[in-house]
């Protein structure tokens, strides 16, 4: 037996204990987000009549299936796919996702490219369904974001002949040390890949540890970090400021946002808030939170501390002049709320592990700051702090007095915000080259009949 039969028997072998476990809190958390029963047939490749219609009526020559898990993943795909787009012209691409948030923003995608993108919910990946899928798509290449390579898959993309593109591959450290315990049963799929985009110099070492073939291992610079198709729609921030307004937060107030929040940090956060404005009297707090499930818990132990806030979801609802906090418990928003704001906290750097995006708000032209745990973006992180371009903490109280000083002291801020503006720009084109990689790289003739 082949190390790739091996490793797919072993795979498919814990696959079905796997799913019973997950299974009870991934339905948990597909209903918290929204998720409909009848998109779980999706899941095992049927799909409406009208979504398949949609996809038979995309461009054929040159069809792409795009796979991005979630909201982040999306954000990296909506970049690719619109330069890809406006690079040729006859050029159809399926985007799957797994979260409800995620098929969320891609429905929204496909809206505005009616005809040349199609949002649809990805495949579990049991042993047949990708295969259908592949079948029923018939892309002339598998694009994966980030780290989505799942073995089945791409065991039968490979087989058909389809190339298999990783793109703005992401291998932190501890997925490498997590990884590297199964790399006899890791190394032979990823090895299917026809080609790996690598964000960091530092990754192509990685990646060739797990047996990937150097000549298949590009470096391509991060599409997240890429200035490229970062600039926000003015007439979205002009939006949201009038939100704000409405809300009772005038646009000249500074503010506080709170990105991408985990669970026990909004309290903490907000303690910090109130604090501040004892000596900023018009300080503000906006938090956007990871899981905007959370808005009830989040407004909960807003109140237990005298604070009640408003929530974007509503339209009624208005700050508390004495402490305006606004919660912001909608997707896909993010990156034009960060422009409103005068300093940006990245959450799940304070009370968990890993950390989230700062290039965001970084891109924004906002000072950010961050706590002790941002493990999963290390290299941005040491980029931003090499060239003074973020400010890392070691706890609220430490985070309270960097706040203070950049709020009363403006031209720091400043000095921050296009240091680390100015960090990004080694990213730069990086959206491109992942272009030019992928449509040098589609199958002709996929063979869906093998």
């Amino acid at each position: 037996m082949s190390s790739k039969a091996l490793s797919l028997t072993l795979y498919n072998l814990a696959l079905p204990l796997g799913l019973v476990l997950m299974l009870p809190r991934a339905l948990i958390k597909m209903r918290r987000r929204n998720g409909r029963w009848q998109d779980l047939a999706q899941r095992f490749g049927f799909f409406p009549a009208e979504t398949q219609a949609a996809i038979h009526a995309l461009p054929q020559r040159e069809r792409f299936w795009v796979h991005a898990v979630s909201v982040g993943e999306v954000g990296v795909a909506k970049k690719l796919i619109a330069r890809l787009l406006k690079t040729q012209g006859d050029l159809g691409i399926v985007l799957s996702t797994t979260t409800p948030t995620g098929y969320a923003l891609a429905e929204e995608l496909a809206a505005q490219n009616a005809g040349r993108v199609v949002a649809i919910y990805s495949p579990i990946d049991l042993p047949g369904v990708g295969r259908l899928m592949l079948e029923r798509i018939q892309p002339t290449q598998l694009v994966l974001v980030e780290a989505e390579v799942w073995p089945n898959l791409t065991a039968s993309a490979s087989r058909l002949g389809i190339p298999i593109s990783l793109v703005n591959a992401r291998l932190s450290p501890r997925s490498e040390r997590r990884y590297r315990k199964f790399r006899n049963f890791i190394g032979p799929i990823f090895r299917m890949l026809h080609q790996v985009l690598v964000q960091e110099a530092d990754d192509v070492a990685r990646w060739q540890g797990f047996g990937v073939d150097a000549e298949r291992i590009h470096f391509t610079g991060s599409i997240k970090y890429d200035p490229e198709g970062a600039v926000v729609a003015a007439a979205k921030i002009d939006e949201l400021r009038s939100v704000l307004t409405q809300t009772g937060i005038a646009p000249a107030q500074p503010t506080l946002l709170a990105a991408s929040t985990h669970a026990g940090e909004e309290i903490e956060l907000a303690r910090v808030f109130l604090r501040l404005r004892e000596q900023v009297r018009d300080l503000a707090l906006l938090i956007v939170p990871r899981h905007v499930e959370r808005r009830a818990e989040i407004s909960a132990a807003l109140q237990s501390i005298g604070i009640s806030p408003a929530l974007r979801s509503d339209s009624s609802s208005r700050v508390d002049p004495a402490a305006p906090v606004f919660i912001i418990d909608t997707t896909g928003e993010l990156a034009a709320w960060q422009h409103l704001a005068t300093l940006v906290v990245v959450g799940k750097s304070f009370l968990a592990e890993g950390g989230q995006n700062p290039a965001e708000a970084a891109l924004a032209q906002k000072p950010v700051l961050f706590g002790p745990h941002m493990e999963n973006f290390r290299p941005l992180v040491e980029l931003l702090l090499k060239r003074g371009g973020a400010q890392q903490v070691a706890d609220f109280a430490e985070l309270e007095s960097a706040c203070r000083t950049l709020l009363q002291d403006p031209a720091k801020a400043a000095r921050m915000a296009k240091a680390g503006h100015d960090a990004l720009t080694i990213h730069e084109g990086a959206t491109m080259r992942s272009v030019e990689r992928l449509l040098s790289s589609s199958a002709s003739t996929p063979s869906f009949q093998a």
